[in-house]
């Protein structure tokens, strides 16, 4: 049995589905052949004329991910899907053979189901080297560095947590290298966790938020009765939009309660808006209630932090970027075909 890395969209925008289908899809839109008729080496003449404007470089990177989709993987193998949407990773175990609907919705077409036994397991509860594995560039493809799937599924049957054993960094055989901007946010995901514990995360989203030009109150340590920063605008915090934020710096993520509980908060503060952040994301209870509540409650997971701190990092206090020193680095963006 193996184990597999698939992703839902360059921004997540397949996951919903992935999940609620209860399958993985291969998404090239335009390609609705039945993959199980042909061999291998008709495959690649396929890609070219199906998508003439695209080089064959790619195109033959591509295929060898359509076959593996297609023909390498196996019944009982698992897969690790990487969400995009919040800092987690579902895992799945494949149910059967590859399948096509050549009628079905672009670019749904080929699909293998899936049983999604563990969802939202949070990134922070892997080690680096297994986040750097689970980091390829590539779409699909399968993961063998660092003993990866071994660990993983003895990570399963040990509640997602990690025994303490020797940690054996190795190349994988035919594995790409992770994506520099994924193994970057994990490092500095790592090292927030690890200096912004309890109620110092509710100190970083402060000074994020003055930052931003926020007049900021901090509740002390201890009991805040729902309330860990009060802001607003203007030199004494006076002005529009005043915000009451709730802080959860947890390993586990918040349920719908939690967010009904900051909107009885932000009435008795005589707030108009709520910010809600959890380091760990949001149950789906609450993710459902994203779009009912856009004018009135934003939510910040790990993701929108780290976002947040290299957006206003240069506006950001003396002690908290001395706390987090970070570098500007520029590099070549990847390059996607015309």
């Amino acid at each position: 049995m193996a184990l597999w890395l698939v992703r839902a969209g360059k921004k997540g925008e397949h996951e919903a589905k992935f999940l609620s289908d209860k399958r993985i899809y291969l998404t090239w839109r335009g390609l609705s052949h039945d993959l199980s008729q042909i061999q291998k080496d008709a495959l690649l003449p396929l890609l070219k004329k199906v998508y003439s404007d695209m080089k064959e470089t790619t195109l033959t990177v591509g295929g060898g991910q359509i076959w593996a989709f297609v023909e390498r993987m196996q019944k009982d193998d698992w897969v690790a899907l990487p969400s995009k949407k919040n800092p987690v990773i579902h895992f799945g175990k494949i149910k059967g053979d590859y399948q096509n609907d050549s009628k079905g919705i672009d670019p749904y077409y080929h699909y293998r189901n899936v049983d999604w036994f563990a969802l939202d397991i949070p990134r922070s509860n892997f080690p680096q080297e297994i986040l750097y594995s689970l980091g390829s560039l590539l779409t699909i493809c399968q993961i063998k560095k660092n003993d990866a799937e071994k660990r993983v599924r003895a990570m399963s049957e040990n509640d997602w947590t990690e025994k303490i054993t020797p940690i054996s960094i190795d190349e994988g055989e035919g594995e790409q290298p992770p994506s520099l901007e994924e193994q970057t946010r994990d490092q500095i995901a790592a090292f927030i966790v690890s200096k912004y514990k309890g109620h110092k995360m509710a100190e970083l989203v402060d000074a994020l938020l003055q930052a931003r030009g926020y007049f900021t109150r901090l509740s002390p340590p201890g009991p805040d009765g729902g309330v860990d920063i009060l802001a607003g605008r203007g030199e004494l915090g006076l002005a529009e939009p005043h915000l009451c934020v709730q802080v959860k710096s947890g390993d586990k993520q918040l349920e719908k309660e939690v967010m009904s509980q900051l909107l009885g908060v932000m009435s008795d503060v005589g707030a108009k808006h709520g910010l809600l952040v959890s380091w760990s994301g949001f149950k789906r209870t609450i993710e459902q209630e994203r779009a009912k509540k856009f004018f009135k409650v934003r939510l910040w997971d790990q993701n929108d932090i780290i976002d947040q701190l290299f957006e206003n990092y240069e506006a950001l206090d003396a002690e908290t970027k001395a706390q987090i020193p970070l570098k500007r680095l520029w590099t070549l963006a990847p390059q996607d075909d015309d």
